[in-house]
Formats: C-alpha cells, structure tokens, sequence
C-alpha cells in the first residue's frame, strides 16, 4: 500500500498489526510513516515513540522523531501521493549520475519527503532548483553542479531526479540523466572528481611543496592532467623509499622527549 502510496490502507493494515502483535517495531515505524503522510503528526509521533519503548536504539524512529519535531503539532491535510523513482534508476552509472548536497534546503518541505521520492529539477535565475512534483520549493542544486547541468539543459539534454536521503539539516539529492542530445556527445553530466591521497612513500628531501593542482578535471568534462614524479639529471623517475629500502635517519623533526 505504501509504494502505491495508498496511505490510509497502509495505516488500516498496520494498526491491526500492532494490535495482534504489540511488539513489532517495524509495524510501528511504518504506521508512523503512513499517519506522517495524512498529516496526521501527533499520532505518527505516538507510533514513533511507541517503537523507542520496544526499542529504544531504533534509529529509523529516532530519525522520524526528530524530522517530526520540525513540524508543528497542528495536523496538515494528506499531501499528494509521492512518486517514487524505480529502484534501478538508482544505479550509479559514471558521468551519467550524481548526488548533491542541497543548498539553501526548505525543511518544512524536506520534512515532509523520504528517501526515493521523486522531485523535479527546474532552471531559476543562474540557479538549477529542486521542487516537489507538486512545485514546493525543496532546495538549489550546488553552484557548480547546477551551472553545469544548467548548460546541458539548455543544450538539449534530459534528467530525472530524486531525493536520495535527508536528515533534519540538510537534503540530498539523486540525479540521472536520461537523454543526451546529439549535439553532446561526449560531455559528461558529472565527471568524476578526484581525490587528493596519500603517498605512501617519503622523499629524499624532509620538504615538498607539490603543486596544488596535480589532478583536474577540465570543465568541460575532458581529460585527466596527473602528476607526474620528479625527475633526477639522467632524465629518470626519482626512486621510491619504503622501510624495505636502506635506512634513511630521520632529520629535522624532534620527538618530545628529545625537546
């Protein structure tokens, strides 16, 4: 009932559970879940703090406590069935999905919505925002994310977005893209973003100062520029030094005995 988003039979079928077994926190969660759906928060409250008696580390109804405590007392009129994305759509596919962390994120809305709920990614003046499939306001996507997809947009190219999972301060979001116009060929939606690591070697100097940019991805989605070792006079790489090597003392830096 509750993927169909029939909300009031899923709220029928799980207060008789709980009725014949009073113990089952999970018929618990999901009746808070369906009375949260029909507006009706003092009693999903109820539900959600009877499973915390059954079990008082649940984190699914601690989370739903504290989402609901952003919610007035007043009971809201059921909102419109959500539309929920097809599990497989949520398989990250590189350059064609992406997940981002909302800006500027309305939790009155955001409270109200769970993770797979469908939303809409809508053009704003220099900003991609995200609304509800009704056209509540949810939140913006990232600055340089929603100027690059802004850009593809207008180019031709189709997305699908979802909410991928929130808490009571912030919203992510799922994207999909689910059409590349011609004339975009090539360019990925999301290039991969790399990570600064750590090399697990040391050098023959105590002191490096690398080059802040040893890996970049071009704005436009193109190749790779990677750090290449230093070379010695003879033109090859500089050796590697591992603690199979032959030792090397350590120099310059002082335990705080030796101070």
């Amino acid at each position: 009932m509750a993927l169909q988003g029939r909300w009031a039979e899923a709220r029928q079928i799980n207060q008789i559970i709980v009725e014949s077994f009073p113990h089952d926190v999970d018929a618990y969660n999901r009746l808070g879940k369906a009375l949260t759906e029909l507006g009706r928060y003092g009693e999903a409250r109820g539900a959600y703090m009877k499973a915390l008696e059954i079990d008082s580390l649940n984190s699914i109804a601690k989370k739903n406590l504290s989402r609901l405590a952003t919610l007035g007392e007043d009971e809201a009129p059921p909102r419109v069935a959500s539309q929920k994305l097809s599990p497989q759509m949520f398989i990250e596919e590189m350059g064609k999905t992406g997940v981002t962390t909302l800006v500027r994120p309305n939790m009155d809305i955001a409270a109200r919505m769970t993770a797979g709920d469908q939303v809409m990614i809508k053009a704003g003046e220099g900003v991609l925002n995200v609304q509800t499939m009704a056209g509540e306001h949810v939140g913006e996507v990232e600055p340089k994310l929603g100027q690059r997809l802004l850009k593809l947009i207008a180019g031709g190219n189709e997305y699908v977005a979802a909410i991928q999972a929130l808490d009571d301060s912030q919203v992510k979001a799922f994207i999909r893209e689910t059409f590349q116009h011609a004339s975009l060929t090539g360019k990925l939606s999301f290039p991969p973003t790399v990570t600064e690591t750590v090399r697990p070697y040391t050098r023959g100097r105590l002191l490096r100062k690398d080059n802040d940019e040893d890996a970049y991805w071009d704005e436009d989605g193109g190749d790779v520029e990677e750090w290449e070792p230093d070379a010695d006079a003879s033109g090859r790489p500089e050796p590697s030094y591992t603690d199979d090597d032959a030792t090397e003392p350590d120099v310059g830096v002082a335990d705080d005995e030796d101070e």
